[in-house]
């Protein structure tokens, strides 16, 4: 058995072609604009902050960065959040992590304006969440959803099992799941025996950091498997490259898989896409939803 590599490329694609048309759609009533907030030097998270807005660019979207100042105080964050909130030409906004080790995160996100939280980490878009009636939701979350989903990958009765237990993926994605009905076992730090979960799984999503956590005597023959890790390890040659949580051989057994890169990374874009969208019907008082 060889596994299907899922192509997240070619799904970022597809979602970026719907939610064009809903943008066009929307900006007769006005632009659908996202604003980017970091504090302080953004370092490697300016690769992600190009590609938010390159892919803003390819649908129409307007993006602007807010760079506030290494020593920015808690109250200069919020104060700016809720200038942002206040604004009607903002239909979109994301709190670019981390944050200097001075401020705390989740006060800021508390300040968000829940509906133009794109990323669904403002407490009542996670309360939402659990209650299975969210329509902005953590996007890597999303994005694995949208890949199994594509891939008509069977989640209703499946047993899936998810490594990894952060709230912007691991147990937002577990919820879910749920909403699917399927049978969630989610595994973490403390968790005994890795192994003996992870082969039971039909469904297996890995979310941890870490290069090779999963290997291939660690699934079930056949089993879907979405790598959402991301890793920077160093090659033979002195170099680097990314890899996901999930060793190469798992290919071998798997009957679909995500690659790193190349697979849930450019659908998370899309899927942050799609939420700005859905953000700017909300406010603007249409039905949430891309028409297909």
């Amino acid at each position: 058995m060889t596994a299907k590599i899922v192509d997240g490329r070619a799904l970022r694609g597809a979602l970026e072609a719907r939610v064009a048309h809903e943008v066009e759609q929307l900006s007769r009533e006005g632009p659908v604009r996202l604003i980017a907030v970091s504090v302080g030097s953004a370092g490697a998270s300016d690769v992600y902050l190009r590609n938010q807005s390159r892919a803003c660019q390819r649908v129409g979207i307007r993006f602007r960065h807010d760079r506030l100042p290494e020593s920015s105080t808690q109250e200069a964050l919020t104060a700016h959040l809720h200038a942002l909130a206040a604004d009607p030409r903002v239909t979109g906004i994301i709190l670019q992590m981390p944050l200097p080790a001075h401020l705390d995160a989740r006060a800021a996100q508390a300040k968000l304006d829940p509906r133009k939280d794109i990323e669904g980490v403002h407490h009542a878009n996670l309360g939402k969440l659990t209650r299975g009636t969210a329509v902005l939701a953590p996007c890597t979350a999303q994005a694995a959803i949208h890949v199994l989903e594509s891939e008509n990958v069977p989640l209703e009765g499946a047993e899936a099992v998810v490594v990894g237990h952060s709230e912007i993926v691991g147990k937002p994605l577990a919820l879910l799941l749920l909403d699917r009905l399927a049978t969630v076992t989610v595994c973490h730090i403390a968790t005994r025996d890795l192994a003996a979960h992870t082969r039971r799984a039909d469904v297996l999503c890995v979310a941890v950091g870490k290069p090779d956590l999963v290997r291939a005597d660690m699934i079930q023959p056949g089993a879907a498997v979405v790598d959402i890790g991301i890793n920077v390890v160093k090659t033979e040659d002195g170099g680097s490259r990314v890899v996901g949580d999930v060793s190469a051989d798992v290919a071998a057994d798997a009957g679909l898989l995500t690659p790193v890169p190349g697979g849930v990374g450019p659908v998370t874009v899309g899927m942050l896409l799609r939420n700005t969208v859905f953000a700017a019907q909300l406010q603007r008082g249409h039905s949430s939803g891309l028409t297909s």
